[in-house]
């Protein structure tokens, strides 16, 4: 069913989250996984010229870790990309380019502390790509997963 799984991530804790489901789904079907950060240019745009290139290495160095996360949770070789533009069009641009089957993502990022359901790059990449979304919350406080509450937590039909 999915050959090929995309992992949009920027590090945060939502994404992580995401990550970790999305390789379970990969390795259930043996897809190969792809990660993909995306340099937003935005993200530096209110920083002062002198700081420009020191933002821009810790903008680099986010990515590194981001990607470096995907992989040590992988346990087959993860395709690694950093791009550079619009977060949501780079990630529907590479997914198109690489033929995934699905792209998975947090509902929230680094930017989407807020209460919303879905931050605003994981919803338009929900309302814009071609190929399923995988959209996964990142759970507050105390809360427990499903998976980890065991049989009783399972819905009853």
């Amino acid at each position: 069913m999915f050959e090929t799984v995309v992992i949009a991530t920027d590090g945060s804790a939502s994404a992580e989250r995401g990550v970790r489901a999305a390789i379970d789904i990969a390795e259930r079907f043996d897809a190969t996984v792809h990660a993909l950060y995306v340099v937003d240019p935005d993200d530096d745009r209110d920083a002062p010229t002198d700081a420009e290139d020191e933002l821009a290495d810790a903008l680099q160095e986010a990515g590194e870790d981001a990607l470096s996360f995907v992989s040590e949770h992988a346990s087959e070789d993860v395709v690694t990309a950093v791009k550079q533009g619009e977060p949501a069009t780079e990630i529907i641009e590479y997914a198109e380019s690489v033929g995934a089957d699905l792209i998975a993502m947090g509902t929230r990022g680094r930017h989407g502390e807020h209460a919303f359901l879905l931050g605003s790059v994981a919803e338009a990449v929900v309302r814009r790509a071609p190929m399923p979304v995988m959209t996964v919350r990142q759970l507050e406080g105390n809360e427990t997963p499903p998976a980890e509450l065991g049989d009783d937590a399972r819905p009853r039909s």
